[in-house]
């Protein structure tokens, strides 16, 4: 009996490429979850939370500051005075209304699926959670920095709850800016096996979503300020998630066409680095506000 040369193991490598003479036998056809399971898991765990606030009373369309800090979204006086540091993570997944679950998670479900292939399962997980908590961590800073004068003289009346100083945050765009930033770099990479005015075209999609919705978020705030009320986009979380993710994908190669270990090691590397910086930037903020 003939037997096939071997399959490069230590290599990732897209459909379809291979050292294969003959084409290999038919697989069973695996369910469109199964080839981006972070992405559409992620996007099941946010669906999920809003579906439980809905069930438990919380607006469908407007939720209260009080209603949405029950479920974990985030604000400055909570962390850094009340010491709800989890808030940092959990407000990634508490969303403001239908429109704002809807609009983000279709932002996440396009990048997701876009990203999965070139930094894994753990690659997209990873960078959800620590984007997400950078863009928390840099709202948390600016939201203390803007109120910590009224605070202090909040704190000089005493007695009531810190948390009600500041505005609730809450969404997961700081991760999807940060999943943005990541395949900026990704997509720049030679090492992809896609031709490289597609690679382009990609990347240059990736840049204008991020550009255009910077600018957008930007321009409502300014003509919300301008008008005396309306809409309040939370843009430090945005650029946070955004910047931290082009450093989380600066060391990494993509896991497409790459070898194996090359890869791991690299998505090791970025994870700790980027760890390592939020838990400076959180020791930084505990002594700011103290």
């Amino acid at each position: 009996m003939g037997s096939y040369p071997p399959v490069p193991e230590p290599e990732i490598l897209p459909p379809g490429v291979g050292s294969f003479t003959s084409p290999p036998p038919a697989r069973r056809r695996r369910p469109s979850w199964a080839s981006a399971p972070a992405t559409y898991s992620l996007v099941g765990i946010n669906c999920a939370v809003y579906i439980a606030m809905v069930l438990n009373g919380v607006s469908a369309v407007s939720p209260t500051t009080d209603q949405l800090m029950h479920w974990g979204a985030n604000n400055a006086g909570s962390v850094l005075v009340n010491g709800e540091w989890w808030r940092i993570v959990t407000a990634m997944f508490v969303h403001v209304g239908f429109l704002h679950l809807a609009t983000n998670m279709w932002c996440l479900w396009n990048l997701g699926l876009l990203a999965e292939p070139l930094m894994g399962s753990a690659g997209v997980l990873a960078v959800y959670i620590l984007t997400g908590a950078a863009g928390n961590l840099l709202s948390t800073f600016k939201g203390w920095y803007s109120f910590h004068q009224a605070w202090e003289a909040y704190h000089a009346a005493g007695g009531l709850d810190p948390a009600i100083m500041f505005p609730a945050g809450a969404g997961a765009s700081g991760a999807v800016f940060g999943i943005a930033g990541a395949l900026i770099v990704l997509l720049k990479s030679d090492r992809l096996p896609v031709p490289p005015i597609e690679l382009k075209k990609l990347r240059k999609s990736v840049i204008y979503f991020a550009g255009l919705n910077l600018v957008l978020g930007l321009s409502i705030n300014a003509g919300s300020s301008y008008m005396g009320g309306g809409l309040n986009i939370d843009n430090f979380a945005h650029i946070g998630g955004f910047g931290s993710g082009l450093l989380f994908a600066a060391p990494l190669v993509p896991r497409l066409g790459s070898p194996r270990p090359l890869f791991e090691m690299r998505l090791r590397v970025a994870v700790g680095m980027l760890v390592g910086i939020l838990v400076l930037f959180g020791f930084y903020l505990t002594k700011f506000a103290g």
